[in-house]
């Protein structure tokens, strides 16, 4: 089914051309990943699709009826909205019942007593039961407390920004939609959160659209890529490493057709400098053509972005961490954790989001002090910390002053130095862009450019938080080549499992409570010991079951087993309890005081909790489908009957 139709769209913005004379199609089966260096315009590209923005030249047509849902880089959130009613934001009759459902009770909630309330409540139980509204809510639960957000009722303003994106994320999965845009759908979701959206978005049957840097989501999700370089759409039918090799052979026959014009060009030339005169039109006609040759020169600038390791000499003693502990209120992040940082650490940093991962490395840095124990941090040490927040970049500032505060000249070695307008260059900064305020640049050309800034510095211990968010692929294989050959210890947080399999040699996980535990290897190996625990724990479990979730529909009974009927019928009531309780537990944790022992119970309560609330929202899911799949087939047979 063809859902949409781009003819020779054009966009600009004053002099740069971001894309030109771009054109394509989609189909129903499509899931397109949408790659480039940051600054060439793809969140652009996707606003012009999704309708956001108007091209300048050129059109956009869809199919009729067409739904597109977008993920925008920035989501805007209603003021008073609650999580719940973000969620259900859309303009269908199931997403506006769910709205009004949910408004009705919080005011409920506020007035119990409220007979008036109380009847608009029942009348609205039929609706919901018609639109089948009850199973689109249980799953926009379901995807939240996937994504980490278990208090349904919070208001988005008193939300994280993590927090926030994650909202928008689970209100763009939860409206039906014929095309899915999402713009770095990854960012700010912790590592296990990406598996899952991998799973999801692999599993969804509606066409795809999406900017991402994730090479594990191209290799594994979408069956075509989009490649936005120097102001041209080249399309790819490939998944990421099928993408690699068609790029390869297009850049090679590419350089075959240069140097190609080339040589014709030297023969024209060689020819006019003979001294022949433009006397006949077939002597005219050959300096025409040179003239056309030269006219259609590419340019095949192979922009590469380059950078030799700087560093500072380390001598042997790094950091020592010796049984060091950290909270933040009535949450203990981390209890009693001690290690030995020795050069050539290649530590990898995972958890889920808010675990206390930042909270390590601004510990590391000095920037926090641990409540218990000690570090200590070697003489020679020159720490080299990139922040999250990106908070040292001054707006004001132009990017080539914003470099020249570092040094006019960066030594690559004892014979050689490069100056700041040059190491801009090889960061893909081109010289144009020098002297654009910071306040200019896209948001990936910022992260780029503060990482330039911290990598000229020499430090010789790294410490990086979420450094692949913004970055384009281009400028992490890079840094990945750059950090394999850094001469000192690396320690960095990410949600990218693609770099952390070729960068981390050893997992510090945190996994609740405070405790911070440690896999040796890369994080695939950790995955694999984490798969394995949970199938030991998992496996007493499934004995007991009878009915398995994952059942083939072919082998589903015709009707639910006396177990199951009253499983069905129970569910919603234990799903309530859970969430009361969860809600209960919150208000516990918020007042328990300087009681860490307890604090530490009721935190592991909690995840285990949220556990299981997350097991019986996908319970309550699969019998809700097998009722109907059951009622479906009874009105099958009876329509045979007649």
């Amino acid at each position: 089914m063809h859902l949409l139709s781009v003819e020779n769209i054009s966009k600009s913005y004053g002099l740069k051309e971001l894309f030109t004379a771009v054109s394509f199609g989609l189909q129903k089966g499509d899931k397109v990943g949408l790659i480039g260096v940051n600054g060439t315009g793809k969140s652009t590209f996707l606003n012009v699709i999704a309708g956001r923005e108007q091209p300048d030249q050129g059109r956009v047509t869809t199919a009729q009826d067409l739904v597109i849902e977008y993920l925008p880089q920035n989501p805007v959130f209603a003021q008073s909205a609650t999580v719940l009613q973000q969620v259900f934001k859309g303009s269908s009759p199931v997403m506006e019942l769910l709205r009004e459902y949910q408004a009705t009770l919080a005011e409920l909630e506020l007035n119990p007593t409220d007979s008036i309330l109380q009847k608009k409540l029942i009348s609205l139980n039929p609706r919901m039961d018609q639109l089948a509204a009850w199973q689109q809510e249980s799953e926009a639960k379901a995807i939240l407390t996937k994504l980490g957000i278990v208090d349904f009722q919070a208001n988005v303003t008193t939300l994280s920004g993590g927090q926030r994106k994650r909202v928008a994320l689970a209100s763009t999965l939860i409206n039906p939609a014929d095309l899915l845009i999402l713009d770095e759908p990854t960012n700010q979701i912790d590592n296990d959160t990406v598996a899952w959206l991998e799973e999801y978005l692999n599993k969804r049957k509606g066409a795809l659209l999406m900017v991402t840097h994730d090479r594990y989501f191209l290799e594994r999700v979408v069956n075509r890529i989009f490649e936005l370089e120097q102001a041209t759409l080249y399309s790819y039918h490939h998944n990421y490493s099928a993408y690699l090799a068609a790029k390869l052979e297009r850049e090679e026959q590419q350089q075959a057709e240069a140097v190609k014009r080339q040589n014709i060009m030297r023969q024209e030339l060689a020819w006019l400098r003979r001294g022949c005169r433009a006397r006949s039109t077939k002597q005219k006609a050959r300096i025409q053509r040179l003239a056309k040759l030269q006219e259609e020169q590419p340019e095949l600038r192979r922009e590469e972005l380059e950078f030799a390791a700087v560093t500072s000499r380390l001598g042997k003693k790094v950091i020592e961490l010796a049984g060091i502990s950290k909270g933040y209120g009535q949450a203990n992040l981390i209890e009693n954790f001690s290690y030995v940082l020795v050069r050539n650490d290649r530590i990898g940093i995972v958890g889920p989001n808010g675990s206390g991962k930042t909270t390590l490395l601004k510990l590391i840095s000095g920037r926090l002090t641990p409540e218990q124990g000690s570090i200590e941090i070697g003489q020679t040490v020159k720490l080299g910390y990139y922040q999250q927040e990106n908070t040292e970049l001054d707006d004001n500032l132009r990017v080539i002053e914003y470099i020249k505060e570092v040094g006019e000249f960066v030594p690559l070695s004892a014979q050689q130095r490069i100056s700041a307008a040059q190491m801009l260059e090889r960061f893909l900064f081109r010289p144009e862009d020098h002297w654009k305020y910071i306040a200019d640049l896209s948001g990936g050309e910022k992260r780029r450019l503060y990482l330039l800034r911290i990598l000229m510095e020499a430090p010789n211990v790294l410490l990086l938080d979420e450094p692949t968010n913004d970055l384009d692929i281009k400028t992490l294989t890079i840094l990945e080549d750059y950090l394999e050959q850094f001469p000192g210890a690396v320690v960095v947080v990410s949600h990218d499992r693609y770099f952390l399999d070729r960068i981390a040699e050893k997992i510090f996980a945190f996994e609740g409570g405070g405790q911070l535990n440690q896999y040796p290897g890369h994080y695939s190996d950790y995955q694999q010991r984490l798969a394995e625990k949970r199938t030991k724990i998992a496996k007493p479990k499934a004995e007991k079951q009878q009915v398995s979730p994952t059942v083939k529909p072919k082998e589903r009974p015709r009707k639910l087993s006396y177990q199951e009927q009253q499983e069905f019928d129970l569910i919603e009531e234990q799903i309530d309890q859970v969430e009361r309780e969860l809600r209960e537990l919150g208000e516990s944790i918020n007042q328990t005081g300087s009681d860490y022992q307890l604090l530490q119970e009721l935190v592991v309560k909690q995840q285990e909790m949220e556990a299981e609330l997350e097991y019986l929202m996908e319970r309550w899911s699969y019998l809700n489908q097998l009722v109907e799949e059951i009622e479906q087939n009874k009105q099958r047979v009876t329509g045979g009957a007649r």
